[in-house]
């Protein structure tokens, strides 16, 4: 049984939500994805949001772009928690999805991520998973240890060759 569900409004959005199921999937955590629009068709959004818990949900990762109501629409139906992804737009640069979404009447709530953040959707999906699952604690601390390493690499690297032989390495 998916324990989160990734919504998004458009299949454009593909790219940055696939970010959010790539983490989810690298650390194990079940899931399910899946494109509705709230404003073309909302009984079928309002289907999903409602019967979300009753099929195992626990968090919601929604995104959106311009009027970005799919997040807040499913934070006021599901009681669980809602991650927010706002999403590049070509007309204001999705600082109009960032608005909609971070700007939530009291009591409905929706965390929310940086534009295009689907990676930090799928971890924080995850963290708030963890609170209560103490194996996907431990592969979240994996995680993180596996990013530091990757940085210090990176500084070794740095440290070894120089920065300018390291920029010409980047552009390769």
């Amino acid at each position: 049984m998916a324990r989160v569900g990734i919504v998004m409004g458009s299949d454009s959005d593909m790219p940055v939500m696939a970010q959010a199921a790539a983490v989810l999937e690298k650390l194990g955590v079940d899931f399910e994805m899946t494109i509705i629009s709230a404003h073309r068709e909302p009984d079928v959004f309002f289907q999903y949001a409602k019967s979300a818990e009753e099929r195992g949900y626990k968090v919601i990762i929604a995104g959106a772009g311009k009027a970005a109501h799919l997040p807040g629409m499913c934070a006021a139906l599901f009681p669980m928690p809602v991650i927010g992804i706002p999403m590049k737009t070509s007309d204001l640069g999705g600082v109009d999805s960032l608005y909609s979404i971070v700007q939530m009447p009291s009591g409905i709530p929706v965390a929310t991520v940086a534009i295009n953040g689907g990676t930090n959707a799928g971890i924080l999906a995850a963290k708030i998973l963890a609170a209560s699952d103490e194996a996907l604690l431990e592969r979240l601390k994996k995680y993180s240890e596996d990013l530091k390493r990757d940085v210090v690499k990176k500084a070794e690297k740095l440290d070894e060759i120089g920065y300018k032989a390291y920029l010409e390495g980047m552009k390769k």
